[in-house]
């Protein structure tokens, strides 16, 4: 048995667990980290960004948003069945943790929209190869690590945490266990638990949401989100709270093949496994809500179909929505990928010469799948979608000229949010919500400030909320720990 002492224990090393790590050193704290992997960053280092209000990168560029106008509009979003006061503190400093990050040397590219009707909050991390795109937060998590180590902080890698030791209802100390097998207990005056939910872990999202990994539901899996952190506050007492999935839509097609994927996300023909229309297809740039919606469809899997007309429009004009995931506004390459996808047999993007051919391959009745593009074409030549109300400028008919496209999209996520109930101290709370003195989460183990549905109007606050309730967690072991003397 090998046994530690410090301040304060910090239960994985990602954004949430470095930013507890690093603010309560920086008040003068001992710290360790356990880190279940062989590196820090957890799903950060797949990341873009985090959010920001009321920045200087936003002013800089007439794209100031204040406090007040994000909180109002992410209170409204949720209806009210978040914590206002949580919400508050985390908005209230994200704009001076933009500072204090780059104080560290993290440079951002600057404050960007997700998507037209979203506020510009997502502060992007300006990228290593000098290419704005996924993993570009990377270089955050070395500076925060790097910081960390500066600090005197003592991050143990591959070394996962296995329980919390609990006195007199006090967190007192972790216990972990090396890659060679020994165990550890490090004793400690508080521990903050941030071990980024349970994406990858089959089990608990069949149990918690019905969910099938791989078979109904596809989340990114980020190797070791198992849920280890959760169950362990629940052990100590912590209410079980607010779990969610942070809602997307997924077409599982190789990197190779992204051109194809860019295409599918525009606002072409959605139908559903019956052959039925079920929401406005403009809405397919908010992957929260056209995620939501085909999570409700039979199989929770759907089907986006245009034609080669539309793709040469699109590859002539750009297409219709852009973002800075999906980039690739003219699709280059698109009719080479079709091939290839063709050639692999695959069932997520499928070709066709004709309607039947077409409704053959992707299960559906022809008459019924003709009827409803006869339906849509229809609306496309008055103008009007009198069923989901369509802007006109996306009513583009489906026929068939130069072939006919279906992908297959299915329900996904990003994660999970929530499990344990937090205040706006990152306190965990028990189940009469009362505090567990000693004991803190951060990020998305304690996430519970969206309700139902991710808010992407306000992009970034996957990690917005993990680096700022690390920092509030941070500075509340602090006070914590001081008042003890």
């Amino acid at each position: 048995m090998i046994k530690k002492n410090a301040d304060v224990v910090v239960v994985a090393a990602g954004p949430a667990g470095l930013s507890a790590a690093i603010t309560a050193a920086e008040n003068g704290k001992s710290v360790i980290v356990f880190e279940k992997s062989n590196t820090a960053g957890g799903a950060a280092n797949m990341g873009m960004g985090l959010l920001g209000i009321d920045t200087h990168l936003q002013k800089e560029n007439f794209n100031d948003i204040s406090v007040k106008e994000a909180f109002d509009l992410h209170m409204n979003y949720t209806h009210f069945r978040v914590d206002g006061e949580l919400v508050h503190a985390y908005f209230s400093l994200s704009a001076d943790t933009i500072l204090w990050l780059e104080d560290m040397g993290v440079e951002f590219a600057g404050a960007f929209r997700y998507f037209r009707e979203a506020a510009a909050t997502w502060h992007i991390v300006k990228p290593e190869n000098g290419i704005i795109g996924p993993r570009a937060a990377g270089a955050m998590i070395k500076a925060m690590t790097q910081r960390a180590q500066e600090l005197g902080v003592e991050i143990l890698y591959e070394t996962p945490a296995t329980d919390l030791i609990v006195e007199d209802s006090r967190i007192c100390g972790v216990k972990a266990v090396t890659a060679a097998g020994e165990k550890i207990e490090a004793s400690c005056k508080a521990a903050a638990v941030c071990t980024g939910g349970f994406g990858n872990n089959p089990e608990m999202l069949r149990e918690e949401f019905g969910l099938n990994q791989g078979t109904d539901f596809f989340s990114i899996q980020v190797p070791g989100v198992e849920g280890d952190g959760l169950r362990m506050m629940w052990k100590a007492g912590a209410q079980k709270y607010g779990a969610n999935i942070e809602t997307i839509y997924v077409i599982p097609l190789p990197e190779e093949l992204r051109t194809l994927e860019v295409a599918l996300r525009q606002p072409g023909l959605l139908i559903n496994r019956f052959g039925d229309r079920f929401m406005n297809e403009e809405y397919m740039n908010n992957t929260t809500f056209a995620g939501n919606a085909i999570g409700l469809q039979p199989g929770r899997y759907a089907y986006l179909i245009i034609d080669g007309g539309i793709v040469r429009q699109y590859q002539k004009n750009g297409v219709d929505f852009v973002s800075l995931v999906h980039s690739d506004i003219k699709l280059k390459g698109f009719e080479e990928a079709a091939e290839q996808a063709r050639m692999s047999g695959t069932d997520v993007f499928v070709t066709a010469k004709t309607v039947e051919e077409l409704a053959a391959k992707i299960g559906i009745d022809a008459d019924k799948l003709q009827d409803t593009i006869d339906e849509y074409n229809d609306m496309c030549d008055c103008g009007a979608d009198d069923k989901f109300h369509k802007d006109q400028k996306y009513l583009r008919p489906i026929t068939g000229k130069g072939g006919y496209y279906a992908g297959k999209l299915y329900l996904g996520a990003y994660g999970t949010l929530g499990g344990v109930r937090i205040n706006k101290y990152c306190e965990v709370l028990d189940g009469e919500q009362k505090r567990i003195p000693g004991l803190y989460s951060a990020g998305t183990d304690a996430n519970t400030i969206y309700g139902d549905s991710y808010n992407f109007t306000l992009p970034g606050n996957t990690m917005g909320f993990a680096v700022n309730s690390g920092r509030l967690a941070g500075f509340a072991m602090s006070d914590y720990i001081e008042s003890l003397s």
